[in-house]
C-alpha cells in the first residue's frame, strides 16, 4: 500500500479556480523550512562578521591606543548588518519563493502557471526554464486531451455501424447472411488497424521502435507496394509509372517499416485522385542518401493546411484512414534518421519527398 504522505492528489481541472492542494502545501513548507534555515545561517554568518570586528578594534584599542567603545559600536555594527542581511535576503527569497509556489501548484496540475523572471541573472536563467517546462508540460496535456478525444471519435464510427446491424439482425430487419457479417467484419477491422496505429505511434513517440534493417532491394519493395494496390489504381482510373534506379538491390532498411511508408503515400495519392490521374513513383540515390519521391495529380493540399498535414488526425478531404498515415510515416522515416517532405499546389497534385541516408551493405 503506497505511503498517504507520499501521494499526491491531482484534483484540479483546467479552467477551474486554482485551490489550496496537497502539493502545493507541500512545497511551501519546503519553501518555509528553506527560508529559516536561510535566516538561522545569516545570522550566525552575522554573528561571527560582528566577533571578528569587535575582536579587531579591541586589538587595535591595545594597540594603537585608538578608543573603542564596543556598548556604542556592537549595536550599530548588529543593526547595520541586519539590515544587509534582510535586504540581500529578500531579494534573494523573493524569486526563490514565487518558484516554490509556482511549482506547487504544477505539481498538482495546473500546467498554465508560470512565473515572472526576477533576481538575480542565475535565478532568472532558472525561472525562464521553469516556464519552458510548464509550456511543455502544458501543450502535452492539451496533446493527450485532444488525443482521447480524436480516438473516442474515431472508434465511435464502426462501433456505431456494428451497434446498428446487429440492432437490425435482432429485430428481423434483415438476417444475418455474409453480406452483413462482412459488413461487421469491415467495422471490426477498421477499428483494429486504428488500434495498431496507435500502438505503432504511441511506440515511436517514446522513441522505442525497434528496427530490424536487412539488405533489401528497394526497386522491388515498391513494385510490390504498387502491385498491392493495382486493382484500387485500375478502379480509380490512375496510370501509374516507376523510375526506380536498378542499383537499389543492396540498401539496408527496415523493409516492414518502409513498405508501410510507400505504402500509405501510395494509398493517399490514390485518394486524392478519385476522377483519375497520374501517379509517378520515383527512386534514387542522391548526397543525402536514398531519395524517394511519390508524385500524383490529385486535388492537392490547401496552403493554409500544408504545414498541418503530420499531426495525428488531421485528415484531407479525400482521406478514408484514421488520419494517422502521415504522422506514423513521418516517425518511422525519422526512426531511420531520414526525412520526409511535402509540397502541394491545389487542384494540380501533391509530391511527397522521403530521404533516408542508408549505405551499401558492406558485410
Amino acid at each position: 500500500m503506497p505511503d498517504p504522505r507520499h501521494t499526491v492528489r491531482s484534483e484540479w481541472v483546467s479552467g477551474s479556480p486554482w485551490g489550496d492542494h496537497e502539493a502545493a502545501r507541500a512545497w511551501r513548507g519546503f519553501g518555509r523550512k528553506a527560508f529559516f534555515g536561510f535566516f538561522t545561517a545569516a545570522l550566525a554568518v552575522a554573528s561571527v562578521l560582528v566577533g571578528l570586528g569587535v575582536g579587531l578594534g579591541l586589538v587595535l584599542s591595545g594597540v594603537a591606543g585608538i578608543e573603542w567603545s564596543p556598548i556604542l559600536v556592537i549595536p550599530l555594527a548588529l543593526i547595520a548588518l541586519a539590515v544587509l542581511v534582510a535586504r540581500s535576503g529578500f531579494r534573494t527569497w523573493r524569486p526563490v519563493g514565487l518558484l516554490i509556489n509556482a511549482a506547487g501548484k504544477l505539481a498538482d496540475g495546473d500546467y498554465s502557471v508560470r512565473v515572472a523572471p526576477t533576481g538575480t541573472r542565475q535565478m532568472r536563467s532558472v525561472m525562464w526554464s521553469f516556464n519552458r517546462m510548464a509550456e511543455q508540460l502544458e501543450r502535452a496535456d492539451e496533446q493527450r486531451r485532444q488525443l482521447l478525444a480524436d480516438v473516442g471519435h474515431e472508434i465511435r464510427t464502426p462501433l456505431t455501424v456494428i451497434q446498428g446491424e446487429i440492432e437490425a439482425m435482432l429485430d428481423g430487419v434483415h438476417q444475418p447472411d455474409p453480406e452483413h457479417l462482412r459488413l461487421l467484419l469491415d467495422e471490426v477491422g477498421v477499428m483494429e488497424r486504428l488500434l495498431e496505429d496507435l500502438r505503432t505511434l504511441s511506440v515511436a513517440e517514446a522513441g522505442e521502435l525497434s528496427l530490424h534493417k536487412e539488405p533489401i532491394d528497394l526497386d522491388d519493395l515498391i513494385v510490390d507496394v504498387i502491385q498491392a494496390h493495382r486493382t484500387r489504381m485500375d478502379e480509380a482510373g490512375v496510370v501509374v509509372s516507376l523510375d526506380i534506379d536498378r542499383s537499389l538491390d543492396d540498401v539496408v532498411l527496415d523493409p516492414v517499416r518502409i513498405r508501410g511508408v510507400v505504402s500509405n503515400l501510395v494509398a493517399n495519392a490514390i485518394h486524392a485522385m478519385p476522377d483519375g490521374g497520374a501517379l509517378r513513383v520515383s527512386a534514387g540515390r542522391k548526397p543525402e542518401g536514398i531519395e524517394i519521391c511519390v508524385f500524383d495529380t490529385g486535388v492537392g493540399i490547401p496552403s493554409e493546411e500544408l504545414d498541418l498535414v503530420f499531426e495525428r488526425f488531421r485528415k484531407g478531404s479525400t482521406s478514408h484512414g484514421s488520419g494517422l498515415g502521415l504522422t506514423i510515416s513521418r516517425n518511422l522515416v525519422e526512426a531511420h534518421g531520414g526525412s520526409i517532405e511535402i509540397s502541394s499546389v491545389e487542384h494540380h497534385g501533391t509530391t511527397v519527398v522521403v530521404t533516408l541516408p542508408v549505405a551499401p551493405d558492406t558485410d
